[in-house]
């Protein structure tokens, strides 16, 4: 079975997570996986369309589709599965509505698949009124690049950590009001920012990691207490929490806001606690700090919890998905009309 992949950025986190990270698997399990860049050019794009018939299907990843683009695709597709894991049909820098033109084309795109696959439950409601057949596939992680030993720290400190993208380090910058609060409480806690882009306290050290591939499970492992703040906006209740499972794969008890995944991800008074309000924060944050027993029991339910979602459960959900959609041609499409 071969199905081509479609992306605007094959070098992007989410692809890396939603596609990328499968492609050996799903190989080993049957499918072969071709990944192609969709192209600006018009001309380009028809083409890469035209050559879409010669597979069983077209995995097309989070790109909404302007009308001749989804005209050119259906005509030639045998199948299309689309698969969005982010709410593409807010503005992130505007959230408060999705804007009209966003809805026409995410509304396009989701009907003319024959099936979608979604992050959440919350992201599966957008596409369920204009698609019959929608999954919900939780976002996988590899759980052998992580290391979940007990931290090797020998200097006495204790180590929050943040890690993520220019991006979202917005979400870390609004709790400043906590972190400065806990910085105040214990001189023994340090905040590790693993990022691209920084930000500086007055009184809680920041220790500033560049996020790489090759040093990011070190910079978890060696860490303590992992932190997944976010607001509560109709873009990032579409948040899959990919940095949740990384902290429990990395044996660290988790702080998190219960928005988007992370509730789901965290069992909460069992791997990590759910805050919604500032003062929570730092109550959480504390207890944490002061008993090192706790972080370490949350730490190891942790490691529990990642494995329900490595890569090879995940990734043999998502080929029994595939299969499922190309194999059986439906009497009528999953998309509606």
């Amino acid at each position: 079975m071969r199905v081509l992949a479609v992306t605007n950025n094959p070098q992007g986190a989410s692809f890396r997570q939603r596609v990328g990270v499968y492609v050996e698997i799903l190989r080993n399990l049957g499918i072969t996986c071709e990944v192609a860049q969709l192209p600006r050019d018009i001309g380009a794009r028809w083409q890469l369309f035209r050559r879409s018939s010669q597979y069983d299907g077209v995995f097309l990843h989070k790109k909404k589709l302007g009308a001749f683009d989804a005209m050119c695709l259906r005509r030639h597709a045998r199948r299309i599965i689309y698969n969005y894991d982010d709410a593409i049909m807010y503005n992130e820098k505007s959230p408060a509505k999705p804007g009209w033109l966003r809805s026409i084309a995410f509304t396009r795109t989701v009907k003319l698949a024959d099936m979608v696959l979604v992050g959440s439950s919350y992201l599966a409601d957008f596409a369920r009124p204009h698609n019959s057949n929608v999954q919900v596939l939780p976002i996988g992680l590899d759980t052998r690049e992580y290391r979940p030993e007990e931290s090797t720290n020998r200097d006495g400190k204790i180590r929050l950590v943040w890690i993520g993208s220019r991006s979202t380090l917005k979400y870390l910058r609004q709790m400043e009001g906590v972190l400065e609060e806990i910085g105040r409480r214990h001189k023994d806690v340090v905040l590790r920012i693993v990022c691209e882009e920084f930000l500086d306290l007055k009184n809680l050290v920041v220790e500033k990691r560049q996020w790489s591939v090759r040093t990011r499970a070190e910079d978890l492992a060696t860490s303590d207490v992992g932190l997944a703040p976010l607001p509560d906006d109709p873009f990032t209740r579409g948040k899959c929490s990919f940095k949740v499972l990384e902290y429990s794969a990395s044996r660290l008890p988790v702080v998190a806001s219960p928005i988007g995944t992370n509730a789901y991800y965290v069992r909460e008074g069992l791997t990590g606690f759910l805050c919604r309000h500032p003062q929570q924060w730092v109550d959480r944050i504390n207890q944490l700090v002061l008993d090192p027993s706790l972080r370490t029991a949350m730490g190891r339910a942790g490691v529990d919890r990642a494995k329900e979602f490595d890569v090879q459960v995940i990734g043999h959900r998502l080929a029994d998905l595939i299969r499922g959609c190309l194999e059986v041609r439906p009497a009528s499409s999953g998309a509606q009309e």
